[in-house]
């Protein structure tokens, strides 16, 4: 710790993996800061039977939920949604379902299409080589030829098996006439690269025991470290520091002991997700940065997107054998994914058929009856009829940009090394009701057609933020963008931005696919024009 990083990265979550890997193959000297720990696949419950009662404290996505010492706690009197990470090793990704979604080209050009939001500073084309590459890396299963999307390499593993609820769901939607497709994913559907192959435990979103999921404790870190990357667990990052010139010059940060260390380094790169990244940026700087690091544009914190989560869940009379993994998805359909203005809204969403889970879960996701229904002989009765009976079709509603929705410093609360908090502030727009109000009818034609019993509808599930983006967007205006293509301050040279926080626009995809594609490209322009960036030394 004593010698100076030539890169020092801050998260070792999706992103972070990616740019150490790549860095450290390159000969870079890395240091990545992780507050979280590593994890090991025997702490994961999914192989046992008291899996979904742990599941909904220790695993749960929510860390106000969680609570763990290794996370901070988050202020969200003011949000209509909850934001859900995981500090550790892998970050989210140790608990992400898996969808590995690219988007569309239309999503990187909204405000030439639709006259909302803003382009992004790149196209689908530049990005496409990198979706190419992290499909490798990641192990992505899935099935080339989806008419949704310009023609693409084809995964490297064939999809995932649809299962009972993919068929149903698929007929529903050929007797409809509506698009469908099996669902790419970042779980193996044969064994790849020393990771199992998916066993269909359903648990996905509580950690795989069988190591088969793509998190990238298991696909990334490995290499970097065997590469000379050096991970330091247990670090909580409390500031990044600047000299004089205005560069950064490392990061300062406290140990589980509670001792106070200062990482020194040539490079930041902040990976620490669309709310940790702007809370950390907002608490360095000092006197010569007034308002945050890096926030000459007023934009650091805002514009926060967390895609509000809706779902139809269909109930059947057969047995549709619904606790069977993966957990995030089947098929998916893009019918309604552009902008059809006679709507009343603008843009779309991806839906995704999903199984329904363990009875427990089925509960507290899907709660809400009243207690005389849902206790004792009735809850019994109940669980018998609809276990293993019924699928979701899940709606992932595109989020347009809105300063007003943002991430801040709270006045009060803080961490437990005594670091202020963030607070989360965030309405679901009328443009967004309105487009989960028709998908959710739409829906509801989609169960009818594949012959439900009876229905359900969540129009809003609280605990839904999974994406976390746009608090750090990336443009070509200093003005109007904090970062530029690259994920480059504006304003401060050496310091780069690699997460969700980087995104101009939403889209109406699971974005992992996307951060890690566009974490590679900014890695390997870094790592091209190394002998011309400006650092601190």
């Amino acid at each position: 710790m004593g010698e100076t990083a030539e890169v020092l990265i801050i998260g070792a979550g999706a992103s972070g993996a990616v740019a150490a890997k790549h860095l450290s193959e390159a000969g870079v000297r890395v240091v990545c800061l992780e507050q979280g720990r590593a994890v090991t696949s025997d702490e994961f419950y999914g192989d046992k039977p008291e899996w979904e009662l742990m599941s909904q404290r220790l695993w749960h996505p929510n860390p106000n939920v969680r609570g763990l010492a290794t996370d901070y706690p988050i202020d969200t009197s003011e949000s209509d949604v909850n934001p859900l990470m995981f500090a550790g090793v892998g970050g989210s990704t140790l608990i992400y379902a898996a969808h590995w979604q690219r988007f569309m080209p239309s999503d990187l050009r909204v405000r030439t299409l639709d006259g909302v939001a803003d382009d992004w500073p790149f196209t689908y084309q530049d990005l496409e080589p990198f979706y190419d590459f992290m499909d490798e890396e990641m192990g992505v299963s899935g099935l080339a030829g989806d008419p949704a999307y310009p023609p693409m390499t084809p995964p490297p593993l064939p999809p995932m098996p649809i299962g009972t609820i993919g068929r149903l769901a698929a007929k529903g939607m050929n007797d409809l006439g509506w698009h469908w497709w099996p669902a790419p994913q970042a779980i193996p559907s044969r064994a790849y690269r020393g990771r199992s192959q998916c066993v269909r435990r359903g648990t996905c979103m509580q950690g795989c025991p069988e190591q088969a999921k793509a998190s990238t404790d298991l696909t990334h870190w490995p290499d970097a470290i065997a590469n000379g990357a050096q991970l330091i667990t247990g670090a909580r990052v409390r500031e990044i520091t600047v000299n004089a010139a205005g560069l950064a010059t490392g990061a300062i940060w406290i140990d589980r002991d509670g001792v106070e260390h200062h990482q020194k380094a040539e490079k930041v790169i902040v990976c620490a997700n669309g709310v940790g990244t702007p809370r950390l940026l907002m608490l360095s700087g000092g006197d010569r940065f007034a308002n945050g690091l890096g926030n000459s544009s007023g934009l650091v914190g805002r514009n926060l997107m967390m895609h509000p989560y809706a779902a139809t869940v269909g109930y059947f009379d057969e047995p549709l054998d619904s606790w069977l993994g993966p957990a995030g998805q089947a098929i998916h359909s893009m019918q309604f994914y552009e902008t059809d203005k006679s709507r009343g809204f603008v843009r779309g969403a991806k839906w995704n058929a999903m199984p329904t889970g363990g009875p427990l879960g089925m509960r507290s996701a899907y709660g809400g009856a009243p207690l005389e229904e849902a206790w004792g002989e009735n809850l019994r009765r109940s669980t018998q009829k609809r276990f293993g009976h019924s699928f979701e079709w899940g709606i992932i509603a595109e989020d347009l940009p809105d300063p007003d929705n943002r991430v801040v410093l709270d006045d009060t609360l803080t961490d437990s090394d005594g670091i202020p908090s963030p607070k989360i502030i965030y309405r679901n727009s009328e443009n967004t009701e309105k487009l989960i109000a028709f998908h959710l009818d739409r829906q509801k034609e989609a169960m009818e057609a594949c012959g439900a019993s009876s229905i359900s509808t969540t129009t809003l599930m609280r605990d839904c933020g999974w994406h976390l983006m746009g608090t750090c967007r990336m443009g070509n205006d200093p003005e109007t963008s904090v970062l530029d293509q690259w994920g480059t301050s504006h304003d401060v040279a050496n310091l780069h931005v690699l997460d969700g926080s980087t995104f101009v626009t939403s889209s109406g995809f699971n974005p992992t696919a996307t951060i890690c594609a566009i974490a590679l490209r900014s890695v390997l322009h870094m790592i091209e024009t190394r002998a011309e960036q400006r650092t601190a030394s």
